[in-house]
């Protein structure tokens, strides 16, 4: 699809059918999703993705039995981490081997930003993962629906249920559910009128915030 196609195009699918994702199809989204933005690119997101109906099933149960996290073909938990430090000596050193920081100082100046925010209360570091994993779900969307896969995305859920159900270490959080499957060739949720979005004027602001 065009770029516009897919942004405009895009609707949240709560109907799916029987048709399942193939392993490539499924290879193309996230290899497109990856390329998201986030914060010194510390990238902290992972995606535990179920198919079977057992798993499924049990992630309907903690999110509160909504039936299209059962029915989707694929049911995906982005998960993000709350531990900065995670891939920061892989990304900065990528960095500086490809000239985008001039000298080891910079690199190690930005280290130990990085290790600040990793002595940052957990409340913090939920944020921060929270603001850099919401980008890369958002981009797992737009990347589902340019192979023609449909998704919808939800964030009712028990999460503690949630990480004690799948064995989830601490050190994640459960930012979002992304359901992804084939929409039927006729559903409201993309047939209907785009449901309202507020205007352009209404929502932008220049020089002074004045909602």
């Amino acid at each position: 699809m065009e770029f516009e196609e897919v942004i405009e195009t895009r609707r949240s699918v709560h109907e799916y059918t029987d048709e399942d994702i193939d392993d490539e199809t499924l290879e193309a989204i996230f290899e497109q999703a990856r390329y998201a933005p986030s914060g010194y690119n510390l990238q902290p997101w992972e995606f535990l993705v179920l198919r079977d109906e057992e798993s499924k099933a049990k992630l309907q149960e903690v999110a509160g039995g909504q039936e299209h996290v059962g029915s989707a073909a694929a049911s995906v938990v982005v998960l993000g981490s709350k531990d900065p430090e995670a891939h920061a000596d892989r990304v900065l050193d990528d960095w500086l081997d490809k000239g985008y920081l001039p000298n080891e100082d910079v690199r190690d100046a930005i280290r130990e930003n990085v290790e600040g925010m990793a002595e940052m209360p957990e409340s913090e570091r939920r944020v921060w993962t929270t603001r850099s994993t919401s980008l890369v779900a958002m981009s797992l969307m737009y990347a589902a629906w340019n192979q023609g896969v449909a998704s919808c995305p939800l964030e009712g859920f028990d999460a503690e249920a949630l990480t004690e159900t799948f064995d989830i270490d601490d050190e994640y959080e459960p930012v979002m559910l992304v359901t992804l499957g084939y929409a039927p060739e006729e559903t409201d949720d993309i047939e209907n009128d785009r449901k309202l979005r507020r205007s352009v004027d209404e929502i932008v602001h220049y020089e002074s915030f004045a909602p």
